[in-house]
């Protein structure tokens, strides 16, 4: 806990950019990187709270002050304080940046309060595809894609100015990939289902039983546990988790790029599947297909013609993300762990292999649109940056 006189320092140094200003106005180097480091901090509370959230909801029933819900809030609380700091002030950002985490911010919390009336009337409503979620990921999208320009337009070129982009890209994609834990959380439930080790409390069983009208058994828990279609899965991660690493590669313009925004990600699940597990909370599969298709995005950028590239590595990609679910889910059907019985981490959701055409046409829609505009914007003139180390308040 900070001292009276280091907070006393920090106010002293703060209180002078507290002045009213356009965005677009010269930011201070220290400045500009406190508040970035500030977003740091809120996606990880947000990503924490997130990853506890959906666990949470498959052992109990709702809580509206649950602790995920409270460590969620408090990222959530960081991020209004500094989408206020950044419109008041003017700092840090451009115009478009801040409309972007303006639109975010308000999306966010016009949904927490929708999110919580949808809930009263239609009881459990578990699933993470529900109207009012979506306008929370959407939310968070449009904030993290401004924070995301906000940093590529002012940040100076250097190390720091890589690995904090390349953080950001990861919070992006567990933001749209967020969805996609009902299903890697809803295959391992019905594995523990079959396994005589449900994790649900009875409590949460009889409540969606009784929402449903139907006894507690394994359609229930199928109907609970796996409500959308198999093909949603996979042709949602390639079509949209996918994009944002194609997105990353080319902003960060480095090979490996994708595979370690993929690889960041994927690690956090990973070390949080035994925390959760360990304290007696539900686990996921862990999408380590990502880091597969990651690395051939990766590949694919040696391909120096950008709508070759787009073709070629929508077809590579969206292979090796359906191989390397399908080597999952053959995994899944083979090996246990020993917590439980359980299916372990290497499982994945069911997949419908058949829907690979429309997920590689998706990508390569996007992929194609990504090197337009990319094509687009080294055609105009370059940006200067807003950032200087010498500028006062």
């Amino acid at each position: 806990m900070k001292s009276p006189a280091s907070l006393k320092r920090a106010a002293e140094w703060a209180l002078p950019y507290w002045t009213r200003g356009q965005a677009g106005r010269e930011t201070p180097q220290d400045l500009f990187r406190v508040l970035y480091f500030g977003w740091l901090v809120a996606f990880t509370l947000k990503l924490l709270g997130s990853a506890w959230d959906v666990s949470w909801h498959f052992k109990w029933l709702r809580d509206d002050l649950a602790p995920p819900h409270l460590l969620n809030s408090a990222g959530t609380a960081i991020a209004v304080a500094l989408t206020i700091i950044h419109g008041y002030t003017g700092y840090g950002v451009d115009k478009a940046a801040l409309r972007l985490i303006q639109w975010g911010t308000g999306i966010f919390l016009v949904a927490v309060p929708l999110d919580l009336i949808n809930h009263r009337v239609n009881g459990l409503d578990i699933t993470s595809w529900s109207p009012s979620h979506i306008m929370l990921y959407l939310g968070t999208f449009f904030m993290i894609a401004g924070v995301l320009r906000g940093w590529f337009m002012g940040s100076p070129p250097g190390r720091e100015r890589t690995v904090v982009l390349g953080a950001f890209f990861a919070f992006f994609l567990e933001n749209v990939h967020f969805p996609e834990q009902h299903q890697e959380y809803g295959i391992l439930s019905i594995g523990a289902w079959d396994n005589h080790a449900t994790y649900a409390e009875q409590i949460l069983l009889q409540f969606a039983a009784d929402q449903m009208g139907r006894p507690v058994d394994r359609a229930m828990m199928v109907a609970f546990s796996l409500p959308v279609p198999d093909f949603l899965y996979p042709v949602y991660a390639v079509v949209v988790g996918l994009s944002v690493l194609v997105v990353a590669r080319l902003l960060i313009g480095r090979f490996g790029a994708a595979t370690l925004v993929a690889g960041a990600y994927v690690g956090v699940r990973t070390l949080l599947w035994p925390l959760l597990t360990f304290t007696g909370f539900p686990p996921s599969a862990v999408p380590i297909f990502l880091v597969v298709a990651g690395l051939v995005v990766d590949l694919a950028f040696l391909v120096r013609m950008p709508y070759v590239r787009a073709v070629l590595g929508s077809v590579g990609v969206t292979a090796a993300a359906y191989g390397a679910l399908v080597a999952q889910s053959a995994i899944m059907g083979g090996v246990y762990s020993a917590i439980k019985g359980q299916k372990g981490l290497l499982g994945a959701p069911p997949l419908a292999t058949s829907s690979a055409v429309w997920a590689g046409l998706g990508l390569l829609v996007v992929w194609l649109a990504v090197e337009w505009l990319a094509a687009r914007r080294r055609g105009s003139q370059p940006i200067e940056a807003r950032v200087i180390a010498t500028a006062t308040p």
